[in-house]
């Protein structure tokens, strides 16, 4: 626009002008791309100051069926000494039954922690749930909407299960729980670079005994007087160590990102990722707008997290969301948005009901077969296949 324009046209501050009026153009703000580092810088959670006082927790869902009915892990951490416990469970489990497993495998052992940090599964978000560990004494904290990395512990252990995991069921065939205890053990028992030794040295003073038999092969065990005396003096190194790691990652990941302030009252772009055969404002797939609203910022909760009035076609979704998933709105008087045509789910997405099969074709690879089928989908009277 500025070049068409600059070779018939000239006043001063042709240019801002320019940029100005395309900063609030309400399609451009919906649609365009941002070629930005990622809002928000790092906020680490705070350091633990003792064992099992403070843990994280989240699901690995999607298994195979065990024999047992079984086709989940709980993954409970301890953020101080690293420490997992692999819990098996169902998806369709009773929120009294993950109760009752709680207290006998994490507060029996480990008694009751100060805080919970998890994702907002509905499990974890329920009434019981917070009414069960506010009668306990823990406070429950929660990651931001749409943004997992608030829970970085979790997702990287669920990450080393899953390998370990896969690694077991190839080499040792069988059911995946049937490895389970073994692989606890096995990740419990080995080195953690973040506090520089393995989570049971740092729960128990020393590492445990493996089937090699260390301990009739020369190994030198500590006296009991000795490994007490250290516990106070390996807490403290604990401290420093995750101190160390937490800083390093904090200078590492604001390298890539930039530090954005909104203030209570002004008005921001949500922004909603395009999900394949999802259909949203009668678009599909990438045509979809990449942002919805503006919606007023009523309150700022912790550095980078702001809570948004949303409408009442939207009160099924948590309303506090990270910086990165906003943008600055540039009004302009001129525009008028409407909100009745929003209809979405809790997880930012429409639904679509498939109407026939059309056609199928099968594709042969090397090893498997893989079926094609070619669907018919419906969504509020408009038909397209893919």
């Amino acid at each position: 626009m500025y070049r068409d324009l600059k070779n018939d046209y000239f006043w001063v501050g042709l240019k801002r002008d320019v940029a100005e009026y395309v900063s609030r153009c309400m399609v451009c703000q919906r649609v365009k791309a941002e070629h930005q580092v990622p809002s928000g810088l790092l906020q680490p959670l705070k350091i633990p100051e003792w064992k099992w006082e403070r843990i994280t927790m989240d699901f690995v869902s999607g298994l195979p069926l065990s024999p047992s009915k079984k086709n989940s892990v709980w993954v409970i951490v301890d953020r101080f000494t690293k420490c997992a416990h692999f819990l098996a469970v169902n998806t369709t489990d009773s929120l009294g039954k993950l109760a009752n497993l709680y207290i006998r495998e994490i507060v029996r052992l480990h008694g009751v922690p100060k805080s919970i940090v998890s994702d907002r599964d509905p499990r974890f978000t329920s009434r019981f749930w917070g009414c069960l560990h506010s009668a306990l004494g823990s406070r429950l904290h929660f990651s931001t909407s749409y943004h997992p990395q608030s829970d970085g512990q979790s997702e990287r252990v669920i990450q080393i299960l899953e390998d370990m995991l896969r690694c077991c069921v190839i080499d040792f065939q069988g059911s995946w729980e049937k490895h389970l205890p073994l692989v606890e053990f096995a990740y419990n028992n080995s080195y953690q670079s973040s506090i520089q030794m393995a989570p049971y040295e740092a729960l128990y003073g020393r590492r445990c005994r493996t089937p090699i038999c260390w301990a009739e092969t020369g190994q030198r065990l500590l006296p009991m007087p000795d490994l007490l005396k250290g516990t106070t003096d390996k807490v403290k190194l604990i401290c420093d160590r995750l101190k160390a790691a937490s800083d390093r990652q904090k200078s590492y990941a604001d390298l890539k990102r930039k530090e954005v302030e909104y203030s209570v009252g002004e008005k921001v772009f949500l922004k909603v990722s395009p999900w394949k055969k999802v259909m949203r404002f009668g678009r599909k797939g990438k045509l979809s707008p990449r942002f919805i609203g503006p919606y007023e910022i009523v309150e700022r909760i912790g550095p980078v997290a702001y809570r948004l009035r949303l409408p009442s076609e939207l009160e099924k979704i948590h309303d506090v969301f990270h910086v990165s998933m906003l943008r600055r709105y540039r009004s302009d008087p001129s525009y008028v948005m409407p909100v009745e045509e929003i209809e979405l789910n809790p997880d930012l997405s429409y639904n679509e009901e498939p109407v026939e099969i059309l056609a199928s074709d099968s594709k042969v690879l090397r090893g498997k077969t893989i079926e094609l089928v070619k669907v018919l989908w419906r969504h509020r009277g408009v038909e397209e296949a893919t």
